[in-house]
């Protein structure tokens, strides 16, 4: 807050709030918003039907207004309980900012706060990161029975999500029952491979196509991801072309994810990757992203972004060759930022390389 020369911090990004506050709540229309001064003791603003989950948050100064939107918008609330003479807010509606008056500028702080895991989060991380692997692991253990007997992509989702789910459910206990949990996913195969964000269908892939299965999942409010492409019955020469090509630049990608470097360099190594094997003409997404409390978040191992890499920072590793109406490839790793090579908690890719991963028919 130095730095920014703020006197107090207002949250209302709802991932914000609980990595600040420990507050878990249901985002809704009704905002909840966090005040941390400078000095002084926090204050926990929310609508008056949250009074008793706030009140066992542990922050004692727990403020309330009656009801979205209000005479008074509860955003416009805030600001005035805050009494900050320069305020720093994470995000702000352009319908709300033109009703606010005085020195209120947006800020960063605790986004960039949360780039860094600490240990606590990353052990969780790492345990979503089993159980999307576990899924993907269902996927090549009975696709190829279900593709055999006319099993849909439908049907191989419903059963490794089902599968994976529980299993979390399980395991994980108490802290699924307080936070949620949560395994979600993708199978998509053939043409529709080559749809980055394709969507499972009721059909039955086909002998010689790739089937795409990208999933994730959620231990006590915190992400990782695993995804694999399969191939059904024997693969053509060009097929495991492909599939080594997005092996290689998995494995840059890997590589360069050290701290001191920057996203963009990140991105550029797996670049280099597919200009190699002149593939770019079929590449239509960054190389990864932050993970944590949010599936997506920042920064991004994308061009453009300068962030220099940290210890503890969580990124997705997504290699993508998608071929419109022939076929695509995809791949997806969690990796964690060290103070030497990365951790890669996500093993499914590891342990199956391309030759492996081929459906039996």
């Amino acid at each position: 807050m130095d730095a920014e020369r703020l006197d107090g911090l207002l949250l209302l990004d709802a991932h914000n709030v609980t990595y600040a506050s420990g507050f878990h709540h249901i985002p809704s229309e009704r905002p909840i918003g966090f005040y941390i001064p400078k000095s002084g003791e926090p204050a926990l603003f929310v609508p008056l039907l949250e009074r008793e989950n706030a009140a066992a948050s542990g922050i004692r100064d727990i403020r309330f207004y009656f009801e979205y939107p209000g005479e008074t918008h509860p955003v416009v609330w805030m600001v005035k309980e805050a009494h900050a003479r320069r305020l720093g807010v994470d995000t702000l509606t352009v319908d709300v900012f033109r009703q606010l008056s005085g020195d209120i500028v947006t800020s960063p702080i605790v986004e960039r706060m949360r780039w860094i895991k600490a240990p606590e989060e990353i052990a969780l991380i790492r345990q979503a990161a089993l159980y999307a692997d576990y899924c993907l692991e269902q996927v090549r253990d009975h696709a190829p029975a279900m593709i055999r007997d006319g099993g849909t992509e439908l049907d191989i989702l419903k059963h490794a999500v089902g599968a994976a789910s529980a299993k979390l459910r399980a395991e994980v206990g108490e802290l699924f029952r307080l936070y949620g949990g949560a395994i979600v996913g993708t199978v998509h195969s053939g043409e529709r491979a080559a749809l980055p964000h394709g969507s499972p269908l009721a059909r039955t892939p086909k002998r010689g196509e790739p089937l795409i299965a990208g999933i994730g999942a959620n231990v006590g409010g915190y992400h990782a991801e695993s995804g694999a492409t399969f191939v059904v019955g024997e693969p053509s020469d060009d097929v495991m072309r492909c599939l080594q090509i997005a092996a290689d630049v998995n494995d840059a990608a890997i590589a360069a994810l050290r701290s001191g470097a920057t996203c963009t360099q990140v991105d550029q190594a797996a670049t280099m990757v597919y200009q190699r094997h002149t593939m770019t003409d079929f590449v239509r997404h960054r190389i990864g992203h932050g993970m944590g409390l949010q599936a997506h978040e920042s920064p991004w191992l994308a061009p453009g972004d300068a962030t220099v890499l940290q210890s503890g920072m969580v990124f997705s590793n997504e290699p993508g060759i998608y071929r419109p109406g022939v076929d695509g490839y995809r791949t997806i790793n969690t990796m964690i930022v060290t103070d030497g090579a990365a951790l890669v908690p996500s093993r499914f890719l590891s342990d199956n390389p391309p030759e492996t991963r081929i459906l039996p028919l």
